[in-house]
């Protein structure tokens, strides 16, 4: 690349989306040859547009090698950009889409599980109510790719629970409701009473969520604060469908939120029982990037939940 190339490339920075996007192509498929037939290009075709963007940026993006390529500092850079630019043209055409049909959105959720059963039913509830017609997506993911996905523009607002993570700088958090923690069992427990003390329990075959993710920590404190071994006969699970159903068709026991542990219903063969110790509620509530121009469907995602906080 000549001096010249490098002072018109600081000039004029300027890129053309569609050479970002064959770039994007490249990235994911790891190879120049992969990204032309994803694009149903020629290879020629798919360097020439790789060689613009280089001289355009003034960098080199590809370390090319026999056994494929390899990003640069600045092509990694650039890699964060593409992937913006394809999930903004995914949501333009999406948003002319339901503007068209009337329809507001669509709003991209994410949540944990707990968090997810415990707050969207009812507000999607109320937004029918208010708004009429809307679409949302939602992905349940654990905390930590939350936040990722929240930093990536993925989603919009994430569900998740509060109070227990110093909030990133970047994020806003929103409390919105307050649920204790109860015992779940199943019939084999029909003789226990109405209140137990974990004290109580340690014999006992457990269901825990897994070690990741503000809710386990959560689990795990109220056991600290009652002076009690966490179990050792335990199952991991993170899925509320599949805890609730081990518990229904076995001996062993889980620790949940009350809204989450009531979501079968007693019908359900499921009981809840209070539990002494579990002083300090459970929150949940809501997370957005703090630098987010919210849309119109988030913000009235927002404004009902804090209705009930």
């Amino acid at each position: 690349m000549s001096t010249s190339d490098f002072r018109d490339a600081h000039r004029h920075p300027m890129i053309d989306p569609r050479a970002l996007l064959t770039f994007r192509a490249i990235c994911r498929s790891g190879s120049i040859t992969g990204a032309a037939r994803a694009l149903n290009l020629s290879q020629p075709s798919v360097s020439n547009q790789i060689a613009q963007l280089e001289r355009r940026l003034g960098v080199v993006l590809f370390e090319r090698s026999r056994t494929g390529i390899s990003l640069t500092p600045e092509g990694e850079a650039l890699a964060r950009r593409a992937d913006g630019l394809a999930i903004l043209l995914r949501d333009a055409a999406s948003d002319v889409q339901h503007a068209h049909h009337h329809v507001a959105g669509p709003l991209r959720l994410g949540g944990t599980p707990g968090a997810l059963v415990t707050l969207l039913p009812g507000a999607i509830a109320r937004l029918d109510a208010r708004i009429g017609e809307f679409a949302l997506s939602l992905q349940e993911r654990p905390d930590h790719l939350l936040l990722e996905m929240l930093r990536q523009d993925e989603i919009e607002l994430a569900f998740v629970t509060t109070g227990i993570d110093q909030v990133p700088s970047d994020m806003v958090e929103i409390e919105c409701l307050q649920d204790p923690f109860v015992l779940l069992v199943g019939a084999a427990h029909d003789g226990l009473p109405d209140s137990v003390s974990l004290h109580d329990l340690e014999h006992l075959a457990w269901v825990m969520p897994e070690a990741r993710g503000a809710f386990r920590r959560q689990v795990d404190a109220l056991f600290v604060a009652a002076g009690v071994a966490l179990p050792r006969v335990t199952i991991r699970s993170d899925s509320l469908l599949t805890t609730r159903a081990i518990v229904r068709e076995t001996a062993r026991v889980t620790v949940l939120p009350r809204t989450v542990a009531l979501d079968d219903g007693k019908s359900a063969g499921l009981r809840v029982i209070a539990i002494r110790e579990a002083q300090q509620e459970r929150t949940v509530g809501l997370r957005h990037r703090a630098d987010a121009a919210l849309s119109p469907l988030a913000q009235a995602m927002i404004d009902v939940l804090r209705q009930d906080a």
